[in-house]
């Protein structure tokens, strides 16, 4: 009798379609494409990424832009997708001015005398080769240095100590980085004779981060390096004791002159000559402290692993271009060359992989109105793997910059960026820190966004760019 009442009152009870206690439901996600599915669900089983990180790290090891090392990682490069199968593998050279370290001491001389350790930042300036001897300015932020008036440092070497914290989204590398990015440039004009910079990272150790620095034009580049976080920090509470405090300072860097970098191609052809290519990838060059395993060896393996997943399957509509691109660190050389190689073809999507090998935890598009059913196909594909979409423009990465800027179409997964910025361009970003089931997580995501983007049948037109 209760069920027979409840099923007769059932049409009463029931909210009227598209709304729940008087909220409207969310729309229903479009189904995900068995074959899709099946692909994606494969990755997670996946060992080409990690395969690649070990023997990139392994078998080269730190690779930085225009050296010999990097040109060695071509060549590895070459040989490994050419075995995986991928057709058209090539490299495309093209030149760089090169800045190389030298010697890197500091030592407190007073009041409270100990060696610090640092590393100097890309792009710095030299010492003399018995260093430099001086009196430090102590500025808790990137902020107060900016506020120092012109000429208050002549002869002095800058403190700044600003502490990174850590973030999902990775977004406090943005706030708390012009410290490191273009600090020693306003520290230089307000006449420093050097700086020291809190290294730009959230870890509590003695390894330091390195990473570039710019000086604008026509400011003559000063000794610029980074204190490990926990020197930085006991240096602070020496400035807290309200005692001047003398450095002695030796940074030996030299610029070496022209030399190649270059970016490595593969593809998985399409069916649809028509249709556009999906351009996906990461950089191969490292700095030089660690083995460039999450910065970026695991960002080329996710996207070369994924690609694979497509190359042995039947042939995907699109085209899939695998790059691999030289000079991201310091200065974007590979992507600029590879735009002005490549912008006569015809790119419809492109997405990179440099944030480490942490789970994929988002995804954010920027595609056009007609390809807008893409986007929720790709995002309904991922929802199984715990990837959420997000409500901001995709397209973001250095080496992609120039494609989007063009108006080419973007997707971002984005990776859990909690530890991150622990090892970013320091002695940590080992192999070591690649966690192998965060990484085919990245692949699966990676492979389901291909799967459904590269056989579209939408077109993906341009959008305004980025």
């Amino acid at each position: 009798m209760l069920a027979a009442l409840a099923a007769t009152a059932l049409p009463l009870l029931v909210p009227a379609p598209g709304f729940a206690q008087g909220r409207p439901t969310p729309p229903q996600a479009p189904a995900v494409d068995p074959s899709v599915a099946a692909l994606r669900d494969a990755a997670l089983k996946d060992d080409v990424a990690y395969d690649i990180i070990e023997g990139l790290t392994t078998e080269v090891g730190p690779r930085p832009a225009g050296t010999e090392a990097e040109a060695r990682a071509r060549d590895w490069a070459v040989k490994k997708l050419t075995a995986l199968g991928f057709k058209n593998v090539h490299i495309e050279t093209t030149s760089m001015s090169v800045w190389q370290r030298g010697e890197e001491t500091a030592e407190v001389i007073s009041p409270f005398p100990q060696k610090l350790r640092l590393a100097a930042l890309g792009g710095s300036g030299a010492t003399p080769p018995e260093g430099l001897t001086a009196e430090i300015v102590y500025f808790p932020t990137f902020a107060d240095l900016q506020r120092a008036p012109d000429g208050s440092l002549t002869g002095k070497i800058a403190f700044v100590s600003n502490a990174m914290v850590a973030t999902q989204d990775g977004s406090s590398y943005g706030a708390f980085g012009p410290a490191r990015f273009v600090g020693p440039g306003v520290a230089a004009k307000k006449g420093a004779a050097a700086i020291i910079v809190r290294s730009i990272g959230s870890d509590h150790g003695r390894g330091p981060h390195t990473g570039q620095t710019n000086f604008p034009k026509g400011v003559a580049a000063i000794p610029a390096a980074a204190l490990s976080t926990s020197d930085a920090d006991n240096l602070s509470r020496m400035v807290a004791r309200g005692k001047p405090i003398t450095l002695h300072l030796v940074l030996t860097p030299r610029q070496t002159g022209m030399h190649d970098t270059g970016n490595v191609i593969a593809d998985v052809p399409g069916t649809d000559p028509t249709a556009g290519m999906v351009l996906v990838g990461g950089h191969l060059d490292s700095w030089d402290l660690g083995t460039g395993a999450l910065d970026d060896a695991a960002g080329v393996a996710i996207t070369a692993a994924a690609a694979k997943r497509l190359l042995d399957g039947p042939a995907p509509r699109r085209t899939i271009r695998v790059v691999w691109f030289g000079d991201e660190e310091t200065g974007g050389t590979g992507a600029a060359a590879y735009f002005a190689a490549h912008q006569g073809e015809r790119h419809v999507l492109a997405a990179e992989s440099d944030f480490g090998a942490d789970r994929v935890w988002r995804v954010e598009f920027n595609l056009p109105d007609s390809a807008k059913p893409v986007g929720d196909r790709v995002a309904a594909a991922l929802a199984p793997l715990g990837i959420v979409r997000g409500t901001a423009l995709g397209g973001d990465g250095a080496d992609i910059a120039p494609l989007i800027k063009s108006g080419v179409a973007g997707i971002d997964l984005n990776q859990t960026g909690t530890r991150y910025f622990d090892y970013h361009h320091t002695p940590e970003d080992t192999l070591e820190r690649v966690d192998p089931e965060q990484l085919r997580q990245n692949v699966a995501a990676w492979t389901a966004m291909l799967a459904v983007t590269a056989n579209a049948p939408e077109d993906i037109g341009p959008v305004k760019p980025k």
